[in-house]
């Protein structure tokens, strides 16, 4: 059973980038870049759950790439963290690109390019998957940067002056956080003659504590860039919203959780219950807060999901600064929830502003009676977001706030207020959405009259678009609907899911069960390693 699951750990990287190949072979036959990239992700997803299902029941799979044993090989190690975060992300990505197909077809390749949209794509998928099995810093590195040169061709499709202006902002921020990274990895080698999560997780108790608050730091700054949290989350909501529609819902479902994950990485086999905790959960409680501000001050509905997708960030962030295993429990479900979510979402403005012709609030109103199946569509998971019973937004912070109730010290406390009040917040902006560009009717737009709109900020140039209403593609409608019924789909399975879950918090308690995995029979010498490559 292991072996058959570790032949298919590197397929999960292997199939996307030899698809991407084919697309360019294929670059003059849209039809057939489309066909193979649907299958390739559609192969990603089987794997994925295969992989989920494989892990669950029989225990974290360890890939020596090459027979190369750890440390001294390329490790991937897919536990139930990865497998979870391996299979949503299919999801995600299958869907968004079902969506572009759709936009493609309906409005020519202006927004996305055949031509480069779908090998890009797909080099995005092979560094997000990287990104989720590798089992070493810089292995971890490589998937962050081959994702990240893919994004960069995707932010800027088209080549219009405000996707070129947000693309700069998002290019300069990802290479200086890149930067930090590989300064990190250096200094943790140059520490510890090792950049393998297990081994650094075996030998970082033998450096002085300051250099251990120096590495930790250095990754925290880095990871947390990647993640936007608070204050390192300027960059996202002018960002992401310029994109094309489809990017912008893979990238705000995605990009960032792979931030986040590699957070949790950090913070459970590396240095797991450290004296940073604290100030770990001041950071998640500013980011929750200030994230739904902005949300509050917005106008443009783009804008309006970018900010409560750092305002979620939040959250994801507390569950880890708990530092237990019911904290990180909560933090993987709310993560899996939060991608498919805030992907619907993104998706759903989409369809807004082909109907509407912007994503303006002041501008758009009576979609209820023109496009009641994109109210529909945009309800659902608005009610999700803003944590409503019994949507698994409101499961996931309920158990975030059981977790942190748990700690029962005051900052747990202004942790729970403070999450509360976010919620709220949170479902205040997405309601005002509704009430104006759903509830409100065409009529009263023109007379420009809401107490909803006073102390709310339009978006700036750079990022808002204004255009004819168009037909909606029954492909784009389709795709969104799908994504509605699998956030759904996490409400009728959170028992399983969440079962999930606990054990990959279980899991994740300590790095005693990943350090186990890789070196089941303790770390190895390089007389060992070489005695084996011989004998082979």
């Amino acid at each position: 059973m292991i072996d058959l699951l570790g032949a298919l750990v590197p397929l999960t990287v292997i199939i996307p980038l030899f698809a991407a190949g084919l697309t360019l072979v294929v670059g003059r036959r849209p039809r057939a870049q489309r066909i193979i990239a649907v299958i390739a992700l559609a192969v990603v997803l089987a794997i994925g759950v295969a992989l989920l299902l494989g892990v669950d029941d029989a225990g974290t799979v360890v890939v020596e790439v090459g027979s190369w044993p750890a440390p001294f090989g390329i490790v991937l190690v897919v536990d139930r963290l990865s497998a979870l975060m391996v299979v949503v992300s299919a999801i995600v990505l299958l869907a968004v690109l079902v969506f572009s197909i759709g936009q493609g077809l309906a409005d020519g390749d202006d927004e996305t390019p055949v031509s480069i949209y779908y090998p890009t794509y797909l080099i995005l998928t092979a560094g997000v998957m990287i990104a989720f099995i590798a089992g070493d810093l810089f292995n971890l590195y490589v998937g962050f940067e081959v994702l990240l040169v893919a994004s960069y061709v995707l932010i800027t499709l088209g080549g219009t002056e405000s996707r070129i202006r947000a693309g700069v902002t998002y290019v300069v921020v990802s290479l200086v956080s890149s930067l930090l990274f590989l300064a990190s990895i250096a200094m943790v080698y140059g520490a510890l003659g090792t950049v393998n999560l297990a081994q650094i997780a075996i030998r970082i108790q033998d450096i002085p504590v300051d250099t251990q608050i120096v590495l930790h730091v250095m990754l925290l700054v880095a990871f947390g860039i990647k993640a936007a949290v608070f204050p390192l989350s300027f960059w996202l909501p002018d960002s992401y919203p310029s994109a094309p529609a489809p990017v912008t819902a893979a990238f705000a479902g995605l990009l960032t959780k792979i931030g986040v994950y590699a957070i949790i990485r950090v913070e459970t086999v590396i240095f797991p219950g450290t004296e940073l905790n604290p100030a770990l959960m001041i950071l998640a409680l500013l980011t929750m807060v200030v994230g739904a501000l902005g949300a509050v001050a917005q106008a443009d509905i783009k804008r309006i999901l970018s900010f409560t997708l750092v305002s979620h960030i939040g959250y994801m962030i507390l569950g880890v600064a708990l530092g237990t295993a019911e904290g990180t429990a909560a933090a993987v479900y709310y993560i899996a929830h939060h991608i498919v979510v805030q992907t619907t979402l993104f998706l759903a403005a989409g369809l807004i502003e082909r109907e509407a012709g912007s994503t303006s609030i002041s501008r758009i109103g009576g979609l209820l009676a023109s496009a009641p199946l994109v109210a529909l569509l945009f309800f659902i998971p608005a009610l999700n977001l803003g944590g409503i019973p019994p949507f698994s937004g409101f499961i996931g912070k309920l158990a975030l706030f059981q977790a942190t109730a748990e700690q029962g010290d005051a900052l747990a406390y202004i942790l729970l207020g403070g999450g509360a009040l976010v919620s709220l917040l949170t479902l205040y902006a997405l309601v005002r959405v509704w009430n104006l560009a759903f509830w409100r009717g065409a009529d009263e737009v023109e007379r420009g009259s809401s107490r909803l709109l006073k102390h709310v900020n339009e978006a700036p140039l750079s990022t808002s678009t204004v255009s004819e209403a168009r037909t909606t593609p029954r492909l784009m409608t389709a795709s969104t609907a799908g994504m509605v019924i699998v956030s759904v789909a996490l409400t009728v399975f959170a028992g399983p899911l969440y079962g999930i879950a606990e054990r990959a918090g279980e899991n994740l308690d300590g790095p005693d069960r990943y350090v186990l995995s890789v070196f089941p029979q303790g770390e190895p010498s390089i007389d060992r390693v070489i005695e084996g490559v011989l004998e082979q």
